[in-house]
């Protein structure tokens, strides 16, 4: 800072027009300004503002200031997501430190050295503002994918050969358009089925969903389900606000008087 601004209180109040919203206001610092301005997840006017999101943890983790206690640094991550639900806007999750890929790893090479040195592919501990490493099943997955999601759902080792099928299953679904990143449950029940001693619950042995607009009724979703379920064929039939909640609530009516737990299972969100 320049010899006759040293007693001034320099403040540093960045726009991200050209994308370097948090370059400038960290440059601003190192050179003495020590008020910041910025906004949560960078929401702001025309192309936002700093992004307060990665300005505290680039200061404190990476410059050495000592910017917040440790404690409301882990919660950064609930702070961006809680600012983005406010703002009726989804969470990006490509967000650098607190995105939910921000630390994810998918590629087969990529895991494996995660797995033998996490921090390897890691510019911080993830934990350090509460986000978490995560490793993705895709098309680009290797063994060491299946391992670690094997581990990560509890469940006992597999044999190479199991392990190399299910990896073959997911490139040859991921091909055809399945997406399983977002979608890790699916992976959870491939890994079940594989396991000797697996009895599937039931047998969706067809279904039917239809969309058309009814006199009266404006559009309007049926869906059809055929269950097996034992050594009995339900047939049933089931309207709702849409294909998916339709099918929804006919594979419910279905199978809901064999496994009454699933009262407490609610379908949210789905793609």
């Amino acid at each position: 800072r320049p010899p006759q601004l040293a007693h001034i209180t320099v403040g540093m109040h960045a726009h991200n027009d050209s994308e370097t919203g948090v370059a400038n206001t960290l440059e601003a610092v190192r050179h003495g300004c020590t008020q910041v301005q910025g906004t949560v997840n960078g929401y702001g006017e025309r192309c936002g503002n700093a992004n307060m999101i990665s300005i505290i943890p680039d200061l404190q983790l990476k410059m050495g200031y000592d910017c917040v206690p440790e404690e409301n640094l882990r919660e950064l991550v609930e702070l961006s997501r809680y600012v983005s639900e406010m703002a009726n806007l989804n969470p990006d999750s490509h967000q650098p430190f607190v995105g939910q890929s921000a630390f994810a790893h998918k590629g087969g090479t990529h895991v494996n050295a995660v797995v033998k040195y996490v921090m390897s592919y890691q510019h911080i501990d993830p934990a350090l503002i509460g986000n978490e490493t995560r490793v993705l099943v895709s098309e680009l997955s290797g063994k060491d994918n299946i391992a670690s999601k094997r581990r990560e759902f509890g469940l006992d080792g597999l044999s190479k050969e199991e392990e190399r099928r299910i990896l073959q299953q997911i490139k040859e679904l991921e091909n055809a358009g399945f997406a399983f990143e977002s979608a890790e449950a699916s992976v959870d029940l491939m890994l079940r089925r594989v396991r000797p001693g697996y009895e599937q619950p039931f047998e969706m042995i067809d279904y039917t969903a239809a969309v058309e607009h009814r006199a009266g009724r404006g559009m309007f979703s049926e869906a059809t389900v055929k269950v097996r379920v034992g050594e009995r064929i339900f047939h049933e039939v089931a309207e709702g606000n849409g294909p998916v909640n339709a099918l929804n609530r006919a594979l419910r009516k279905a199978i809901m008087p064999f496994y009454p737990r699933l009262r407490a299972v609610h379908l949210t969100d789905y793609k």
